[in-house]
Order: structure tokens, then sequence, then C-alpha cells
């Protein structure tokens, strides 16, 4: 096992106390073992170190004072090595000045308490932390449960299979070319991925239907921008990208779906995804048609820039983006 591994498997949760003194260790492990958790304990930083590499810890109370590497420095490489998992760290320090709590707050530490400590303070600001965890864990399981729906949905249509994966892509290039914000890229990444997931709750008949729609179709096929945002609601860390699921069908000129949002008050998000998904579709083999090239797409898209389908300025950069990706034969893998 690793250090993150999910408390989704519900075992009991594992702390790790870490101090130079080893009486101290031996104290804070019978606390926490009368309250029916697991305990490791680690005589310093490296020692610490060398333990997590091989067993999974789910929260870790640090000794500020330590020689050689101190609490701080150990509680940033922890947290550094978290990445975006949730690890908590607890600091237990003599030290009451408000420096040495700001160094704390600094190094990523979530709780920090001073000695000598209450036994069950330190007890339920674990617990609390622990509870925490487990509930982030819960929400990235199903998170990514959501993920595996929307690529497995495409996969039983050889027309639509991959867009979502490919719109994702692009769209992150995207950003990234625009030069937005880091936590804007990882929220785009996810909004291309699920802007179709809506339409697992639609007809895989209707979905694959080779000729024209009927009126009665073609407003039910519109519905799975409002079912693909009913379907990640639920999840706090899918809130951010829920404009960007419903109104990527909007238009500039406000005769898109499902609110006729036009202009500036579409989300840019959404903006952004109407550009990348009409390319994608466009380079994509569909049942009426065959698939265009990248250039005659390009092409047919700035011939048509302010026709009021798109933002028309922020069109033009994705053409500044394109064009030297296109001259170099930039393709679309179906």
């Amino acid at each position: 096992m690793t250090l993150f591994t999910s408390l989704v498997e519900k075992e009991t949760p594992m702390i790790l106390v870490v101090d130079d003194v080893r009486a101290n260790l031996e104290l804070l492990e019978a606390v926490f073992m009368r309250e029916g958790l697991q305990v490791s304990t680690a005589l310093g930083a490296h020692a610490a170190l060398e333990f997590i590499a091989e067993n999974r810890v789910d929260l870790a109370v640090l000794d500020v004072m330590m020689p050689g590497m101190d609490g701080f420095e150990l509680c940033r490489r922890l947290k550094k090595q978290s990445e975006k998992f949730f690890f908590p760290v607890i600091l237990l320090t003599a030290l009451n000045d408000r420096s040495s709590k700001l160094k704390g707050i600094e190094s990523g530490a979530d709780d920090f308490i001073s000695k000598p400590f209450d036994t069950s303070e330190l007890i339920l600001k674990a617990k609390s932390l622990l509870k925490l965890k487990s509930l982030q864990e819960e929400l990235d399981h199903s998170e990514n449960i959501i993920l595996t729906l929307a690529v497995a949905m495409e996969a039983r249509d050889p027309y639509t299979k991959g867009h979502s994966t490919r719109v994702s892509k692009l769209a992150l290039d995207f950003v990234n070319f625009l030069g937005l914000h880091e936590k804007d890229k990882e929220e785009m990444k996810k909004a291309g991925i699920l802007h179709d997931i809506g339409k697992i709750c639609l007809s895989e008949t209707l979905l694959r239907k080779p000729g024209p729609l009927t009126t009665e179709e073609i407003e039910m096929i519109k519905t799975h921008a409002i079912l693909g945002e009913e379907l990640c609601r639920p999840l706090v860390s899918m809130k951010k990208i829920l404009p960007a699921i419903r109104h990527h069908h909007e238009r500039w000129d406000g005769s898109g779906f499902p609110d006729g949002l036009f202009g500036d008050d579409i989300p840019i998000m959404a903006r952004i995804l109407a550009i990348v998904d009409s390319f994608d579709a466009m380079v994509s083999v569909r049942p009426y048609r065959d698939r265009r090239s990248v250039q005659t797409t390009i092409e047919t898209m700035k011939e048509e820039r302010y026709y009021g389908q798109w933002d028309s300025e922020l069109i033009g950069y994705f053409f500044d983006m394109m064009t030297p990706l296109t001259a170099k034969g930039y393709r679309v893998d179906a």
C-alpha cells in the first residue's frame, strides 16, 4: 500500500506520530489506541519519510522541535508529496508565539496544538480531520465514477467514441494558450470530459439515428445539457463546471439552448467548450456525413465567425492557436 490509499475501503484510519523523544511517542500512541485507531510511530523526520514510503497513513501528528529536519519542513514535504489528495497534518509544539503559528500555517499544517496539550482536544481534532479526509475521498471516488461513465457512454457509439476526451484535451490546450489560471485548467479538463454526460439518460436509438430527427427528437436531444448538470450537481467538486455543462450549446446571439443566454452572459468555460465542441464535431465522422479536414473546418469556422454562434473575439484566439498547428499537418485521431 501507499501513503494515499483510499478510506473508501473502510479500513481503520492509520495515524503516524513523529517525535524525536521516545517517551512522547509512547504517550501519544497510547492516547490514540484507546480510541480504537491504528497508530504507528517514527523516531524523527527521516524515519517518518521511510515509513510513509511503504505504508498507508491517513493523518500525521508531528512534533515541531526535532533535530535536523523539523516538523515544519516535514509537513511541507508531506503536503507536496500528497499532491492533489487531502493529507491532514497536526503540528504539536511548545512554541506559543505568533510567528511560529504562522510558520505552521505556511507549511500547510491543518491544525496547530500547543504543548502541554489537552488529550480530548487532540482526539477531537484528529477525528474531525479524518472524517474530512474520508468525505473528500468519497467525493473523489464518485467523481471518478462519473468521469468513467462519460467515457463508457461514448464507447457504445462509433460516431462519438473519443469525442469528449478530444474535446477535453483541446479545451485544455486552448486555456493553456489563453494563459488562464492553473485551477481553471483543471476545471476545463473535467468540463470537456463531462459536457455531454447528460446523453447517458437518452435513448441509444435516438442518439444513433442516421436520418433526420423530428422536432420532438431534437427537443429531446437538447435536454442533455440540463440532464448533465443535474447528474453532476450532487458533487461539490463539480460545482464550478456546472455552468459549462449546462450552457455549452448557448449561442453568442442568444438563439442557443437551454436558456437562450447571449454575449458575455454565457460563462467563459461554456464559450470555450462551444468552440472546441463544434470543431471536433466537424472533423469527426457522423452518420449523415464523412469527416472534414482540419484545414477545411478552420476555413468554415472563419467564414461563420460572425454568424452569431460563437464569441467572435474568443474564436479569433482559437484560430491563432490552430493556425501554426494546421500548417504542421495537425490532425484529429478519431
